[in-house]
Parts: C-alpha cells; sequence; structure tokens
C-alpha cells in the first residue's frame, strides 16, 4: 500500500458512527476551536484521546483545551521556533509506529503557521497522514462578511512593515476575487487606510473575536472602516475581508483625472496609470488610455 492509500485508510469510518478499530499510526493533522472551546468535533477528540504524541504550536496554550476535554496524550511544542529541533522528535516517533496529533494554537493546521513542514517530511518518510476537518476563522468570516464568496484569496497577515504592506496590496489590487487577510490589532487602522488607498473604496468586512463572547463583524466601505478604527481602541483575533474589484462604485470622471495629474506630475503616464488603476480597482488598461489623453492635453 502506498503513502496516499494508506492516508485514505487511515481517515476511513462508518458515516456517522465512531471508529470500532483502534487508531491506526501516521501523522492525524487536527482542527481545534477558534475561540470556543465546544466547537470541536467528536472524532478530533477520539483522535487526541488516543494518539501517543500530540506537536502543538504551544503547548501552553493546547493546555487549555486538553484540560477542558480531558486529553492526556504527552506534548511537543511545534512552531517557528522549535520546528528544527522537534521535527526530529515527531519523525522518529512516526519511525516507531506511533499516532502522532498535529495541531495549531487555532482553528485548521497549516494556516498560517510552520506545519506544512512537517506534513512535507512525513510524506517524504512513506508514513500515513490524515487529516480532521473543523473550525477555520478564514471560511466563518467569508461567511459573516456579506461579500462574494464563490471566489477568494486568503493571504495570511499582512506585512508588519508598511513598503511591503503596500507591495502585497498592490499585487492583489487586480485579482478577481474576494480578498482574506490575517490582521494584528494595533496595525489594523494603518492597513485599512493603505487598502482603502490601494484597492479604491471597496466593501469590506472587519471580523474580530470569531466564536467569542465579543464577536463583532463591522461591514462598511474600506475608507469608513479605516475612519472608523482609526479612533477606536482594537483588541483580539483579526479576520479583513475585502470585496473583489469592481464591488466598488466607479469614481467620478472629475476625481479620477484630478488623481491622474496628481500622479502624472511624479511619474510616467505607465506608472501613473498602474498606481490609479490599483487605488481605484480598474483596469489598468483604460486608466492608462485616460492618462495618456491627459498627458497629451500638456498635464505634467
Amino acid at each position: 500500500m502506498d503513502g496516499n492509500q494508506r492516508s485514505q485508510a487511515t481517515g476511513r469510518q462508518a458515516e456517522g458512527k465512531p471508529s470500532d478499530r483502534p487508531l491506526a499510526p501516521g501523522l492525524h493533522i487536527v482542527a481545534t476551536p477558534i475561540g470556543n472551546l465546544r466547537d470541536i468535533t467528536l472524532r478530533a477528540l477520539d483522535t487526541l484521546r488516543a494518539v501517543d504524541l500530540i506537536a502543538c504550536e504551544d503547548t501552553r496554550v493546547f493546555a487549555k483545551l486538553a484540560s477542558h476535554h480531558g486529553i492526556a496524550a504527552p506534548t511537543v511544542a511545534y512552531s517557528d521556533a522549535t520546528q528544527d529541533a522537534n521535527e526530529r522528535r515527531v519523525l522518529r516517533a512516526l519511525d516507531e509506529g506511533k499516532r502522532v496529533a498535529l495541531v495549531s494554537d487555532a482553528g485548521m493546521p497549516l494556516i498560517s503557521d510552520p506545519g506544512y513542514r512537517l506534513v512535507r517530511a512525513a510524506v517524504a518518510a512513506g508514513h500515513a497522514v490524515t487529516a480532521l476537518p473543523g473550525p477555520s476563522a478564514v471560511p466563518m468570516a467569508l461567511a459573516l462578511s456579506g461579500l462574494p464568496t464563490e471566489r477568494f484569496l486568503f493571504s495570511g497577515f499582512l506585512p508588519a512593515k508598511a513598503g511591503e504592506r503596500r507591495r502585497m496590496i498592490g499585487e492583489a489590487a487586480q485579482i478577481p476575487a474576494t480578498l482574506v487577510f490575517f490582521e494584528a490589532p494595533h496595525r489594523l487602522a494603518a492597513s485599512l487606510a493603505d487598502l482603502a488607498e490601494l484597492l479604491g473604496d471597496r466593501p469590506a468586512a472587519v471580523a474580530r473575536e470569531l466564536t467569542k463572547l465579543f464577536e463583532e463583524v463591522r461591514r462598511d466601505s474600506l475608507s469608513e472602516l479605516a475612519a472608523h478604527y482609526a479612533r477606536a481602541e482594537v483588541k483580539g483575533e483579526i479576520v479583513l475581508v475585502i470585496g473583489p474589484p469592481g464591488e466598488a462604485a466607479a469614481p467620478a470622471a472629475d476625481a479620477l483625472d484630478a488623481a491622474l495629474r496628481e500622479a502624472l506630475a511624479t511619474a510616467s503616464v505607465k506608472d501613473a496609470a498602474a498606481e490609479i488603476a490599483a487605488r481605484f480597482g480598474l483596469h489598468r488598461r483604460e486608466v492608462y488610455a485616460r492618462a495618456l489623453s491627459l498627458k497629451r492635453q500638456g498635464v505634467s
């Protein structure tokens, strides 16, 4: 049986019934709650109680879940800081035929955490790998946003440095999909201001503390959200959801021309068109044609 077959066999059980078989050896990727400790599947609990070792993003965070649900398996830290040292320990346990679970601090492992390295190493070594689905902040924020969900791009955390953040936003400007980012509370206002400037005034949602006591979803235009959070104190885990290009109202012709004239004062026609197209969420070719027309009229 090859690795893919073993992966399928590890997770197979009758629909709606607990498995009569003991948990198979291998790596079990287990989704954990994103806030409310009751948001965990029965299958996840069965697995976490049966494994020989649990690789956690932070053992102290996982200890709260373990205590609440009576999970007693030993744990090992597996994060950006510890993965090099502890990856060998986990692989050694798998080599010995043990059952290992991989969990993150919250939600589905491998989403903005280093778990993919462990999965890749386990697959390369021929071990069975299976995943147990469960909570994730990304689809929950999408569902609550009221924005299109048939196509979306999740890009993890926006960069902390302003230049890198603006570059990432610019790269995503013309992607025909709803955009989803994680963000830290102390950078929220600055990121929303950059998003409004570079993407245009698209509809968006700020989802905060999902599934927790103070859950909040604020839906508005990017500019209004930027203004609100510039004067509001923010805490907790945050997901940003931004509508795709075309969701924002088209700028008035006078506003577009004014922005182009300002950009053309310091940039070439090509660069000015690219900047303004990204800002207003417009097609670059159309903006370039208008910029070229203004240039020919003597705008410098």
